[in-house]
């Protein structure tokens, strides 16, 4: 047995996760805290509940200089420049900010003009994600896209003129698509990416449009096999095209990856505000996982009655956080530090688990001592977990 006694519990990394949760159609294929609003809004109320819980978490994490910002959603560049600017002077009042903090902001291609674009940037965004999903005409359609491929691409150069940093997510393994089909798309998509692609094989999530059809029969997916060699071929074209994968969805030229999604896979803080947004945080040497009121106006009220949107905020066991370490920090390419897992669980990954893993080519150990999933070990992710968490 190891002796928890809380040191290690926090790593210095700590970021703030923004959620808005509107958007301006629900995407079958989504199953996030989206919600289509057609009523009357008043935007900058609404964004003062923000600021209000900003406030409330910050008296639970005193000290702390934020590294990161990431508005996620919904679609928060449906956000008037100015929102995103009191939300930023909130975070920047309550916190130490970061001078060389990351700012992320998700857009979509339909909700992007060059005046809104550089509303972001002068309210302190220097990075921007976008939405594309699909570089072809029809696959847009199906998956409830509301922008063309002309859009899309528009889109991507005109964050790339304004933005330092940008990046753009696509769906691949799609009903119908071919090998050769995603090669094409792919090979498309390189020459437009600068610094970062997030590439995600489609899945069926319940709850969702695509759930009910695959559930009837109505929407056929690729089968393990052919979904094992779309992942193969992404990794080996980003890899030749100087992006390689450093987590099993992301791709980065070196120095470019997220930062803050690198909070979440390293393992470190992050508050979570907007209904629907979930946190981890260290409160007396005790990992607190929270999550908020997932309707939008039932958030609201919630922070107006008192001071935060919170519905559960769970104290973790030892046991779960080294549970949580290995699921995501086995995604990344740096691997884990088996050393931290000791000083969160309470106990040593198995040698002989680890062996068994190493030699069915699964995962290694690297110089440093990172245990780290393998190229080989990647499409079978969480078995790969699942054995080292038993």
């Amino acid at each position: 047995m190891v002796h928890g006694d809380g040191r290690g519990r926090g790593n210095g990394l700590f970021g703030i996760y923004v959620h808005w949760p509107f958007c301006a159609a629900k995407c079958p294929y989504c199953d996030f805290n989206s919600h289509v609003h057609r009523g009357a809004f008043d935007e900058a109320d609404y964004v003062s509940a923000y600021e209000r819980e900003l406030a409330y978490f910050a008296r639970l994490t005193p000290g702390r200089t934020v590294q990161s910002v990431f508005f996620g959603g919904g679609t928060p560049s449906l956000m008037a420049p100015r929102s995103v600017e009191t939300i930023l002077n909130a975070i920047a009042r309550n916190w130490t900010l970061d001078p060389k903090a990351e700012i992320t902001l998700e857009a979509n291609p339909t909700s992007v003009e060059a005046d809104r674009f550089r509303g972001y940037r002068a309210a302190g965004v220097n990075r921007v994600s976008l939405g594309v999903q699909s570089l072809r005409e029809a696959p847009l359609k199906e998956l409830g896209r509301l922008h063309s491929v002309e859009e899309a691409v528009a889109a991507v150069r005109l964050a790339q003129s304004i933005f330092d940093r940008s990046s753009f997510d696509l769906i691949y393994a799609r009903p119908r698509q071919t090998l050769d089909d995603w090669q094409d798309e792919l090979t498309e998509a390189l020459w437009l990416a600068q610094g970062h692609l997030s590439l995600y094989q489609l899945t069926i999530e319940m709850g969702t449009r695509y759930y009910d059809l695959h559930r009837t029969g109505k929407l056929k997916m690729p089968d393990e096999d052919l979904s094992a060699d779309f992942f193969e071929l992404t990794q080996e074209m980003t890899e030749k095209a100087g992006l390689p994968a450093y987590e099993i969805s992301n791709h980065a030229r070196p120095g470019q990856e997220s930062r803050h999604n690198l909070i979440y896979w390293r393992y470190g803080e992050y508050v979570g505000v907007g209904p629907g947004a979930h946190g981890r945080l260290v409160i007396d040497n005790q990992r607190h996982a929270t999550a908020c009121e997932k309707m939008p106006f039932d958030w609201q009220r919630r922070v107006a009655q008192r001071g935060h949107g919170m519905a559960t905020d769970d104290i973790l066991t030892w046991e779960e956080e080294g549970d949580e370490l290995l699921v995501m920090g086995l995604r990344l390419r740096e691997g884990i530090d088996p050393e931290r897992f000791a000083r969160l669980s309470g106990r040593r990954l198995s040698d002989r688990q680890i062996a068994e893993l190493r030699s069915i080519g699964f995962v290694e150990t690297l110089p440093n001592g990172f245990i780290r999933v393998t190229d080989k070990g990647w499409p079978v992710l969480d078995a790969v977990v699942a054995d080292l968490a038993a």
